[in-house]
């Protein structure tokens, strides 16, 4: 037994609310006379979620009508090996890991509805998964991880739209992704750090504007660019 798999094995089986975990009493026990689990390694009664999500795993088929058990992490667990079908219901669910899981794997029908989520980490996994004709509605997202996101998705046609967010991580982005025609804008941005990324893809009046730019290491940067292109010309 390796060390991660003796440290697993070190924490006390201990049922989810607390108690003791009664094999008897389950209403699983039939599957551990079969052997097809057993308390400690494989079990749906666990607090510990590696042994839920152990115990469902042998037995996919009873993750369906796990989603409604009263402790989360059997929900979010039972959620990734559910049908597609009945992970509607878990779209309002009152745990954020739950609804995180949910959003993980929604068909893209549904999967907008979670685009106002209240926990951040569930909107972010929406800006991952939503189809790319559906992201602008999320361009103006409070939190700036949600909008990064977005901005390394977006078509490109629609990328001036975030030339201005109030983030300096999104501005860069924007600036990694923007067609060299249309950098103009960045170049002149306030902060350096997104000049000095718009001077590592600009051409023409932009490079040669950047080239005299007031930050040292972004002129460097555009020196760099400038040689780069030369080095294809002549290459």
């Amino acid at each position: 037994m390796n060390a991660p798999e003796r440290a697993w094995s070190d924490i006390p089986a201990r049922r989810w609310d607390g108690q003791a975990i009664d094999c008897a009493a389950c209403p699983h026990s039939t599957l551990h006379a079969a052997g097809g689990c057993e308390p400690g390694h494989a079990c749906l009664q666990d607090a510990y979620a590696r042994r839920i999500d152990r115990f469902l795993r042998r037995h996919p088929g009873l993750a369906n009508g796990s989603l409604g058990h009263p402790y989360f992490e059997v929900r979010a667990i039972a959620a990734r090996h559910a049908d597609v079908f009945h992970l509607p219901a878990l779209m309002a669910d009152p745990d954020e890991t739950v609804r995180l899981q949910a959003a993980s794997r929604l068909p893209q029908r549904l999967l907008g509805r979670l685009r106002d989520d209240p926990q951040r980490e569930v909107r972010i996994r929406v800006a991952q998964r939503l189809a790319e004709a559906e992201l602008p509605t999320l361009m103006h997202d409070p939190d700036y991880e949600v909008r990064a996101t977005v901005a390394r998705r977006l078509p490109e046609a629609l990328l001036p739209l975030m030339m201005g967010d109030a983030d300096l991580q999104v501005r860069r982005i924007v600036a990694e992704r923007l067609p060299a025609a249309l950098l103009e804008p960045l170049a002149r941005d306030e902060d350096w750090l997104v000049r000095h990324t718009a001077a590592g893809r600009a051409v023409g009046e932009v490079l040669q504007r950047l080239l005299l730019d007031a930050e040292p290491l972004v002129r460097e940067r555009a020196a760099e660019r400038l040689r780069e292109l030369e080095g294809r010309r002549h290459g």
